[in-house]
């Protein structure tokens, strides 16, 4: 056990320096592991076998129906309309467009289930108008980059499925109703110190809009809002399943594109390609991290760890604060869907003998790993962020720090205050 660690370990870390795709870091490392415990061909044959198997599942098809629709909805205007009406509504506040790049980035990425979709749709619109605006880049950029990871807590929620599918005992309504209030309290939060941090630097207000001007952007955002309400509304009520929900989501999305007619029906195929691209993408990481998880299982790693955590700290405010330091970390440099796949087989039995609810920690690693999506040195929303902004990463660190701080007071917060997260499932008895 203890040379399949080394070799995982080592394997792992060093394909990661060359900078290889974290999907085939994983596999590879896997296929080594395996290597070790036997020989090469039923370990190719094992690592094939459990990459397939992972990803037969009814639930996993939600995934690329969800990515279809936000596409459409990243290429059909929605991302304008939804920060005309945030402008509209809190605009002329104080540090006002940085509040309206935040409200927009919530409801874009709840809306698309996708960080970097918010930060290239939000910030593409946002970052002209706040550079204009006398906001210094690399705020306009860390404001943008911070707020696209909230849209990932806000239901409907691609992390979410993935999780419900690796715990084995959540299901994806429960996490969907479970992801708002943690996800409005991060937004909440981070709203407060851009505002603050635009009123210490002497960032503008915008103009007051008449009250008749905040109901005709209402008006033009509400079909997109909408998508939204059908979805988790059907899940809740039982109408569909959150497969059936994605497929809703992406007729519903085709509806508006022929409403609002900012696609053209010849742009359809790229998108559509588009949409292959990135599930083909998704859809490896989690193969391969379904097949590392195993191997984890089969070499008894997850009680090695257990027996680890444990023997540092026997409370579970310790062991929380262990396991939110170590995802922290691991949010660095992996990817949200593998370290939701990697590292739920290992920390969930842990925290549930120590009397955690599922949902609870479902919601708790989520928030830990969307601040790990805009931090150095793998962030992928961070260098989205940066590459739509036109900006250096370096330019955005220091602003960035407050955010940084924001998030960790609301995932302290989430963490130890478990009715956060746990009382609107109740109420809806899930």
């Amino acid at each position: 056990m203890g040379l399949a660690i080394v070799v995982l370990l080592a394997s792992f870390v060093i394909l990661l320096l060359m900078d290889v795709p974290v999907a085939y870091c994983i596999g590879m490392a896997t296929l080594l592991t395996m290597v070790v415990a036997a020989d090469f061909v039923p370990a190719a044959s094992t690592t094939a076998q459990r990459i397939a198997t992972g990803l037969d599942s009814f639930t996993l098809l939600a995934i690329p129906f969800f990515i279809l629709a936000g596409h459409l909805m990243g290429r059909g205007g929605i991302a304008r309309r939804l920060i005309a009406f945030a402008h509209a509504l809190i605009g002329a506040l104080p540090g006002g467009l940085a509040l309206v790049n935040v409200i927009g980035c919530m409801l874009f990425g709840a809306i698309s289930g996708s960080g970097i979709a918010a930060a290239a749709a939000i910030g593409s619109v946002m970052h002209p108008k706040m550079v204009e605006g006398g906001y210094a880049p690399g705020f306009s950029a860390a404001v943008n980059v911070s707020s696209a990871t909230t849209g990932l807590m806000i239901p409907p929620s691609n992390v979410l499925i993935v999780y419900s599918l690796a715990s084995g005992t959540v299901s994806v309504a429960a996490l969907f109703i479970a992801g708002y209030l943690p996800g409005i309290l991060i937004g909440g939060f981070l709203m407060v110190i851009a505002a603050y941090m635009a009123h210490r630097k002497g960032y503008g207000t915008g103009a007051r809009v008449p009250l008749l001007e905040v109901l005709k952007q209402f008006v033009h955002a509400l079909p997109s809002l909408t998508l939204v309400v059908v979805v988790i509304g059907g899940i809740v009520a039982g109408i569909f399943t959150a497969t059936e929900a994605a497929a809703t989501a992406v007729l519903y999305a085709l509806v508006l594109v022929f409403i609002y007619r900012e696609i053209r029906i010849r742009e359809l195929p790229d998108i559509l390609l588009g949409s292959v691209v990135t599930t083909a993408v998704v859809m490896l990481l989690i193969g391969t991290s379904l097949a590392l998880s195993w191997v984890l299982s089969f070499e008894d790693i997850p009680q090695t760890i257990a027996g680890t955590l444990v023997t540092l700290s026997e409370s579970k405010i310790g062991v929380l604060l262990i396991i939110n330091l170590l995802l922290l970390i691991v949010g660095t440099f992996m990817d949200m869907t593998p370290a939701i796949l990697i590292f739920t087989p290992i920390f969930l039995p842990i925290v549930t003998g120590l009397g955690v609810d599922p949902l609870h920690f479902g919601i708790l690693m989520v928030a830990n790993l969307c601040i790990g999506l805009c931090t150095p040195p793998v962030g992928t929303v961070l260098f989205a962020g940066a590459g739509v902004a036109k900006v250096p990463v370096q330019s955005m660190v220091r602003p960035l720090i407050p955010l940084y701080a924001a998030m960790l007071v609301a995932l302290i917060l989430i963490t130890f205050i478990p009715s956060i997260t746990l009382v609107l499932p109740r109420i809806f008895g899930l």
